[in-house]
């Protein structure tokens, strides 16, 4: 039995590590779709097939007020604050301080970060480019991709120098060839907090909220802040 779901791209290393052993309780795999979190809310909105819906927990609030996602079936997975990204073995440029962070910035010569329109990393970092005043200096620079994980793979898989990233930690750490600089500093910080929750359309519900729970729960919460989750 294959169980759909539509996840933030923040939580992809999640999902995909404790997707064996959903399979081993289950019997059920689990086929996902991660992306930028405006992305999959269209996704859920216009009908795609859904059980388990992972997003911000202020868009699953929403969508449970709306009627697309069962009441009381939603759980917190932790907050996920934004870093900072280069590719591994590359110097770590100073991010400390707003300074310091806008000379970094002006210094790349390829900016890696996540759909300035659907995710939320993405509409965070440009709108600090313009509290920066640099996002015209640095607009050649810019390469948006549809989610953060797309984002730092190309980052990862790039050869130019001088190349930096932005988007969610969880993200940065769960991919290969590129390392985590730290996070954005404190006046720019963003963190956001992931639920998961039962799609009112589930084919499978009773399923859905076993995976809901294991996400969730304490059997999860030592995975979860490797991962770059806070609990």
């Amino acid at each position: 039995m294959d169980l759909p779901i539509l996840s933030a791209g923040a939580a992809k290393g999640l999902v995909s590590a404790l997707q064996q052993a959903f399979l081993v309780d289950t019997g059920a795999s689990i086929q996902g779709s991660f992306g930028a979190v405006g992305a999959m809310k269209e996704k859920l909105l216009a009908g795609e097939a859904c059980d388990v819906i992972i997003l911000t927990a202020a868009m699953i609030s929403e969508l449970t007020q709306n009627g697309h996602v069962l009441a009381g079936s939603s759980a917190p997975l932790g907050r996920v604050r934004t870093g900072i990204a280069v590719r591994s073995g590359e110097p770590l440029p100073d991010i400390s301080d707003p300074d310091s962070l806008r000379k970094s910035l002006l210094a790349a010569k390829g900016i890696y970060f996540p759909d300035p329109k659907l995710a939320t990393a993405g509409i965070h970092f440009l709108n600090v480019l313009k509290q920066l005043d640099i996002d015209k200096d640095v607009g050649k620079y810019l390469r948006p991709f549809p989610n953060g994980a797309t984002a730092m793979m190309n980052l990862a898989q790039s050869t130019e120098p001088q190349l930096i990233g932005c988007t969610q930690i969880t993200e940065i750490k769960y991919t290969k060839g590129v390392a985590l600089v730290g996070l954005l500093p404190k006046d720019f910080e963003l963190a956001t907090v992931y639920s998961a929750a039962v799609a009112s359309q589930a084919a499978h519900p009773d399923i859905a909220r076993r995976l809901v729970g294991l996400l969730s729960g304490q059997g999860s919460e030592a995975l979860r802040a490797e991962g770059g989750f806070e609990i």
